[in-house]
């Protein structure tokens, strides 16, 4: 995951500072000294360090700090402060204007993901209300229109494109045909290059004047670290970006270049890929980011998955079977879908507060788990699902058979149904109500607690 070993070597630099009950100036400046050298390892830009710890270090040695109860989470709330600013401060959205088709012009090097992460762009402003029509302005890679027809085709987003011809044209055709055709938003797919060349800007210069885009979004891949940072500063000179799209950023990316681009070239980073799936990706939120840096998880974005993935009427069914007892396997097989449309687990886990960098990268998410598990749901009949007491010897190994598992796969799944169902019987029991009472005066909702213990997760971390 990107930013693993920053978030823990800083973790390792707060966690000695919170033994100390006050801190000297020597303090500040030794773990300045360690936060800086993190920074550098992450691949952020010598410059921005160095901007970066000065400030840091001027406002953590103030009397107000040194002299505090907790003076080492003041250090903390100092940094992560300084981490949202360096990042941008606040979540940009894209700027589309009132005229109609706006058009988003994608832009950046070949191999950092334009197309792909391009469609999964229009996807995402699709689900906000928008009407996209993707555009093949990418005439020179070979299978790039098939490669952004097929995508499109995946999203059920119309995608137009004229062959080999001039790129400009095609940028202009497409345009005329979203306002005929009434798409409000156009992206287009431009040509990339191994790196940058003046005929490229060039082209991407006519494309510009000739439909006068709302949004130029550079993307650019997060694991080429500072080479990202370069790219950024050249396509701003040559175009005048408008932001960034940041990918592969669930990779295992150091990271730096999430916390140069923004002082480089004053363009905010607008949306960020988070896996290969179509619906991975994020708005960019810099203060979520520097929380997640720093081991405080990120709640505000963990939430908006759940709320996105979650069918509320299914949610409130399947609390009210929990609490008459009638929750069954094929409800279990629900569930299971709705927490992989989150997205991958072990990202999710990474959101979480209080979780360690460390323990989470050494955790195992075993994702064939949930995926055996299914299978064997699926294999039982409708009887079975309902009522799993019923399965005995000859059907479990029918049930195995069917799924391509074994029959002490079969038992496990079985156990783990039988445990979480009198762990429900418990919370449904005088304690267990007295319980989610207390839970409710504290301020949470005092509802039914989530289902425990869900496949798939690795030893130690439950929801």
């Amino acid at each position: 995951m990107a930013f693993e070993s920053l978030s823990e070597k800083l973790n390792a630099v707060f966690k000695r500072l919170r033994g100390k009950g006050r801190l000297t100036q020597a303090d500040v400046k030794e773990a300045m000294r360690e936060v800086r050298m993190a920074l550098l390892e992450a691949d952020v830009s010598y410059k921005v360090v160095k901007d970066f710890t000065k400030s840091v270090t001027e406002k953590a040695s103030g009397s107000e700090v040194l002299e505090a109860l907790s003076p080492a989470q003041m250090v903390i709330k100092i940094v992560n402060q300084e981490l949202c600013a360096l990042m941008g401060g606040e979540n940009k959205k894209l700027e589309l204007g009132s005229k109609s088709p706006a058009v988003v012009m994608l832009v950046g090097l070949q191999g950092a993901g334009k197309t792909t992460n391009g469609a999964k762009l229009a996807g995402y402003m699709r689900r906000q209300g928008k009407r996209p029509l993707l555009a093949a302005c990418d005439i020179y890679r070979p299978a790039a229109i098939k490669q952004l027809e097929t995508v499109g085709k995946q999203l059920d987003i119309p995608v137009f494109q004229m062959g080999q011809t001039d790129p400009v044209e095609i940028a202009r055709a497409a345009v005329e045909h979203a306002r005929q055709h009434g798409n409000d938003l156009v992206f287009l797919d431009t040509a990339g290059r191994l790196h940058i060349d003046e005929a490229l800007m060039e082209e991407l210069r006519r494309i510009r004047d000739a439909v006068q885009p709302a949004e130029i979004l550079l993307v650019v891949d997060a694991m080429t670290g500072q080479d990202a940072v370069n790219a950024a500063t050249a396509f701003d000179e040559a175009l005048g970006i408008t932001g960034v799209m940041l990918t592969k950023l669930d990779g295992d990316a150091r990271g730096g270049a999430a916390l140069s681009i923004r002082a480089a070239t004053g363009k905010p980073i607008k949306f960020i890929g988070v896996g290969e799936k179509l619906d991975m990706i994020e708005p960019f939120h810099p203060d979520r980011m520097a929380s997640r840096i720093l081991g405080m998880g990120d709640v505000l974005t963990l939430i908006e998955k759940a709320e996105q993935s979650f069918d509320e009427k299914k949610a409130l069914e399947t609390a009210e079977k929990l609490r008459a007892n009638r929750f069954t396997l094929s409800d279990y097989l629900d569930q299971m879908a709705q927490l992989k449309n989150m997205g991958d687990i072990q990202s999710l886990l990474g959101m979480m507060p209080g979780i360690d960098a460390k323990a989470l990268s050494s955790a195992k998410v075993d994702d064939k788990l949930m995926a055996r598990q299914e299978a064997i749901i699926l294999s039982m009949t409708q009887a079975e699902r309902d009522n799993p007491s019923i399965i005995n010897s000859s059907r479990k190994k029918r049930i195995a058979a069917g799924s391509g598992t074994a029959v002490v796969d079969v038992n496990r799944l079985l156990k783990q149904f039988e445990t979480m169902q009198q762990l429900v019987k418990q919370l449904n029991g005088k304690k267990g109500r007295k319980m989610q009472k207390r839970m409710g005066r504290m301020g949470g909702r005092g509802g039914f607690p989530g289902m425990p213990g869900m496949p798939g997760m690795p030893g130690g971390f439950r929801f």
